[in-house]
């Protein structure tokens, strides 16, 4: 690879990934017209993982392993360990990848190319999920962007995510000042969106799936398809998980100015008024109207 092409540091979190791992970090190795540094963070693990890695690293001078630190109980806050642990500063673009799927050879070439000549700091991208009978789904993520909709989903998959050093510093900067309260946050991906929104920088979310999305019994977040997922959903909105995620990331990030936000109990006049602003806060139609529909039952059942 030429010392001239684009350095990009690959945040990878792992945890009982030994049935997976290989093919994914032989995909991010697999990358074109880029530089990869690749530093893995291993949740303890029960199957191997962590000799694994150390071996795997062991044989190629660009991966590294961190010494270990969990347990974390969960993909974000092992992220935010990488984030938190990592040494940022001379590289061109951060990359989040999980341990599970399979990155299209260009996916980070055409992330760089983006993030360069479009204007935006921070990038994720449609997603081909796959299952182990061979079915395979488009996740279609890249719809407008409307005004709150950061406050409410994230911008994809966030093993697609790619940031410009500027978005990946302010991120760090957050990570580490508000170290104790982002453990508390469920979505990684979810939040890093909400950050570069909340603080003016530009996202773009690529409609050419760059990588195939493994789906299996393991996985902490999958692909919301049929209705074992939808009830899923549906029970995390229904116990109050998602409007206390919604809460808690818009306190960590100061932008708790929204009417709603202020309502620690969500109590029927909030839950009206986010209906009313559905067109606002998520960017498929379909969700709009879901989002419409919970908040109005929540409102008139009282549950």
């Amino acid at each position: 690879m030429s010392s001239d092409s684009p350095q990009v540091v690959v945040l990878l979190a792992a945890y009982n990934g030994m049935a997976w791992i290989a093919e994914q970090l032989a995909s991010i190795q697999a990358q074109v017209n880029v530089s990869i540094s690749i530093y893995i963070s291993v949740d303890p693990s029960t199957d191997g993982t962590e000799q694994w890695c150390a071996d795997y690293a062991q044989r190629h001078c660009n991966v590294h392993l961190l010494p270990p630190a969990g347990p974390f109980k969960g993909a974000a806050p092992n992220f935010f360990r990488l984030i938190r642990d990592v040494d940022l500063s001379s590289c061109d673009y951060v990359a989040f990848s999980d341990q599970d799927d399979i990155w299209h050879a260009e996916k980070l070439d055409r992330a760089v190319q983006t993030l360069r000549s479009g204007g935006a700091d921070g990038y994720s991208s449609n997603v081909t999920a796959f299952w182990p009978d061979g079915r395979r789904v488009l996740v279609n993520k890249a719809q407008l962007q409307v005004k709150w909709d950061y406050l409410f989903e994230a911008a994809g998959p966030g093993c697609t995510y790619v940031l410009k050093p500027d978005l990946a510093t302010a991120f760090k900067a957050l990570i580490v000042r508000d170290w104790e309260r982002v453990q508390s946050v469920s979505l990684h991906d979810w939040f890093c969106y909400a950050f570069a929104r909340s603080r003016g920088f530009r996202w773009f979310i690529d409609p050419m799936p760059g990588m195939e999305y493994r789906q299996h019994a393991n996985n902490q977040i999958g692909v919301n398809a049929g209705r074992a997922s939808a009830m899923t959903r549906w029970a995390r909105i229904a116990d109050g998980w998602w409007f206390n995620q919604i809460r808690l990331t818009s306190s960590i990030l100061g932008i708790e100015r929204l009417r709603f936000l202020q309502d620690a109990s969500l109590s029927r006049v909030s839950l009206l008024r986010i209906a009313c602003m559905a067109p606002l806060c998520r960017r498929r139609l379909r969700d709009q109207m879901a989002l419409f529909v919970i908040c109005v039952v929540k409102a008139v059942t009282g549950h």
